[in-house]
């Protein structure tokens, strides 16, 4: 039985990388191949000397991972240079690469090509797992908790109507939606420790002395979950959201102030419409009706130990909307 279960999920997963891109695929394993790093401990945290000899191939296994993923955003790049020099933006929207293509030729020593390519890593690298992350912790919430499920698709067909697809333009209209998302962060921050920051100055935090220079770590996850200012806080709630409910309380899945992550607008609006649309076009079950397991694995971010499994079916109601994609 285990062999069997396994061959079904490598098969499911070939299924998968048979669906995407040449490129998407590539993205993927650069992706995958660097996340098991990113907050990983090793041998240099504890013994600095061994940074020297690189015993478990961890530098090297980086660096090969980021060559890659430089490359691979240097062709995006050059391909999309070669499109705008053919006027193929005329009329269409601009992607954020020929944006910033566009910003480098009134400026070109600030926006360096190697300037480009350094903040599309950072945007894509860590707006991919992270947003990948959230829906599926998301899903897995609405799965455990049908009436909420129930509620949004309702918000939905009233809201947007059954006779089209939910766009973008609908999702800010979508309050409960919103309240959805926004209950998941709390409860699953992509990064739970947000990324390391440094005091500039000597400073006094919660009674402590700070001196300059230190590192710190913010843990968002126990900060989400502080009984003090949150009504029970390890139940899914996301009507604590409403109505400016939550206003005043802490939260920082984006973290704060002048470090606060450039691509928060864009994660909250991809995560929204992936989610509206899941909602609005299916109905979800868990599969032979056992609760989703909601253990957290281990890392830099916090996903899923045992990945999401559910059942879905094609809503009635949206059956003549789906026929007709």
């Amino acid at each position: 039985m285990e062999t069997i279960a396994q061959t079904k999920a490598t098969r499911s997963e070939a299924d998968a990388d048979t669906d995407m891109s040449v490129e998407a695929q590539e993205f993927k394993e650069v992706v995958d191949k660097l996340i098991p790093h990113l907050g990983a401990a090793n041998m240099w945290d504890y013994l600095p000397v061994m940074r020297w000899f690189d015993v478990f191939g961890v530098r090297n296994k980086i660096l090969h991972a980021v060559s890659r993923r430089d490359a691979f955003l240097r062709r995006l790049i050059d391909a999309e240079r070669r499109r705008l020099a053919d006027g193929g933006s005329d009329g269409d929207k601009k992607s954020m690469i020929a944006v910033l293509l566009t910003l480098q030729k009134t400026e070109p020593k600030v926006y360096t090509d190697t300037m480009i390519t350094a903040l599309c890593a950072n945007l894509f690298g860590a707006g991919t797992e992270t947003t990948s992350t959230t829906t599926e912790w998301a899903m897995s919430l609405l799965l455990n908790h049908p009436a909420a499920l129930k509620k949004a698709q309702a918000e939905i067909d009233a809201s947007v109507g059954t006779s089209r697809l939910v766009s973008v333009d609908d999702v800010p209209s979508l309050a409960y939606l919103q309240c959805i998302v926004s209950e998941t962060l709390r409860l699953y921050p992509a990064a739970p420790l947000l990324l390391p920051h440094e005091s500039s100055a000597d400073c006094k935090v919660g009674g402590y002395n700070v001196p300059a220079d230190t590192m710190l770590i913010v843990n968002a996850y126990a900060i989400h979950r502080d009984p003090a200012a949150w009504e029970n806080p390890l139940e899914f709630r996301p009507e604590r959201f409403e109505d400016g409910k939550a206003d005043g309380l802490f939260m920082i899945p984006f973290g704060m102030g002048r470090r606060r992550c450039p691509g928060e607008t864009l994660a909250l609006r991809t995560i929204s419409m992936v989610l509206a649309t899941l909602v609005q076009c299916f109905d979800w079950e868990p599969v032979d009706g056992v609760k989703v397991d909601m253990t957290e694995g281990g890392g830099f971010t916090i996903p899923k130990a045992v990945p999401l499994e559910a059942v879905c079916r094609p809503r009635a109601v949206m059956r003549d909307v789906l026929q007709n994609l």
